[in-house]
């Protein structure tokens, strides 16, 4: 039976936060299935944390990151219960047709209280299509201006919800910001190259990639991460076979990569993983729908305060959460305040601030840590 303490050592190298790394932003995207990416620099961090320094370089910096998704090695959609997401961009347009049919069902209420005819929502759509095809990349402004030159009324949240259906459907998704404002363009122009899966093919994909990035997990951790159903869930995991390992936990039974059991949980003696800090939206947190192995609830209304859906960074030792952080950029320095939720000795303070060199130097500037 796996302690606690195994599944979080189990976990944290299925997150690729025990010291180990990926060769590309589309390795760890892959490897992950999809990543949380509604806040920009949270992804960005949670991809830079994961990723090899670059040949000749001392440290992975934002740039190395933005390169690379420049270079569409990943995009960002909604794939998934309506939430914004970084995928494989080979593999979006599968995802969004398996993952994000509910939400895309259940989006006819929400125009519904918008204010949204039918009519007028694929208007919006075609008129985006029209003006991406000619324009290759319009941002976020833009795009909106194109919708109401359409006739289409984008008031409140009537904007908003038309960039996703257009992006729901297949037809756009979030290209790289710039000059800081989120661009977008046409999926099959962006990442012309898709994989084609049947639906079985496709839930036994985001099974195996969940399971083997996040595992130990339960059925209901994939269907929450999903949006689909735990007949679905079950339907993929059962497809994978023998690579798919059963194990008994104090939580309950689990499901993990068989190679992963093969290898066993980290140990103590395993420095790699002593320390990391894992931003607010990172999968660390918001890749399952029992987090008790991280933290007790107490801790957990620390995390998010008055449980409004945003998680605030997270100091992590070996597998635990002990503290929160956030940072402010200044002309000089990355201040970083953290701000503990049990005592740490002076030696674990030590060691938590050179866990916050590599962030500095991914930021571009050197970390400054106060302890608050």
């Amino acid at each position: 039976m796996l302690s606690t303490a195994q599944i979080r050592a189990f976990r944290m190298r299925s997150l690729l936060l025990d010291g180990t790394s990926q060769s590309s932003v589309d390795g760890i995207v892959t490897w992950c299935g999809a990543m949380q990416a509604q806040d920009l620099s949270s992804a960005l961090w949670s991809l830079g944390m994961r990723l090899d320094t670059p040949q000749g370089a001392d440290a992975v910096v934002a740039a190395d990151v933005e390169a690379a998704l420049e270079s569409g090695e990943a995009l960002r959609t909604w794939p998934m219960r309506g939430t914004i997401h970084l995928v494989p961009a080979r593999d979006a347009r599968w995802m969004l047709d398996v993952l994000g049919a509910k939400p895309l069902a259940g989006a006819v209420k929400r125009r519904e209280y918008l204010g949204v005819t039918e009519e007028s929502a694929h208007q919006a759509v075609e008129a985006l299509e029209t003006a991406l095809s000619r324009s290759g990349r319009l941002s976020r402004t833009e795009c909106i201006q194109v919708i109401q030159e359409a006739g289409v009324e984008v008031s409140g949240q009537v904007g908003y919800h038309l960039l996703w259906f257009a992006a729901q459907l297949g037809v756009t998704c979030i290209t790289p910001s710039v000059d800081g404002e989120q661009t977008f363009a046409l999926l099959s122009e962006w990442a012309p190259d898709q994989v084609t899966l049947d639906r079985e093919e496709a839930l036994a994909t985001i099974a195996r990639r969940f399971v083997r990035s996040h595992g130990p997990v339960t059925v209901k951790d994939l269907a929450r991460w999903t949006g689909l159903g735990v007949r679905d869930c079950r339907a993929g995991i059962a497809a994978l076979g023998a690579d798919i390992a059963q194990v008994t936990t104090e939580a309950g039974p689990m499901v993990m990569a068989a190679e992963a059991l093969d290898l066993g949980p980290l140990r103590d003696r395993d420095e790699q993983w002593e320390w990391a800090i894992p931003p607010g939206f990172d999968e660390y947190m918001l890749g399952y729908a029992d987090r008790s192995a991280f933290l007790t609830p107490d801790d957990f209304e620390k995390v998010v305060p008055g449980k409004n859906g945003v998680f605030r960074a997270t100091l992590v030792h070996r597998g635990e959460v002990v503290a929160t952080w956030k940072r402010t950029l200044t002309a000089k320095a990355c201040v970083v305040e953290v701000d503990t939720l049990r005592r740490l000795g002076v030696q674990d303070r030590r060691a938590a601030e050179r866990a916050f060199t590599s962030y500095g130097t991914f930021v571009g500037q050197p970390a400054e840590v106060r302890w608050v």
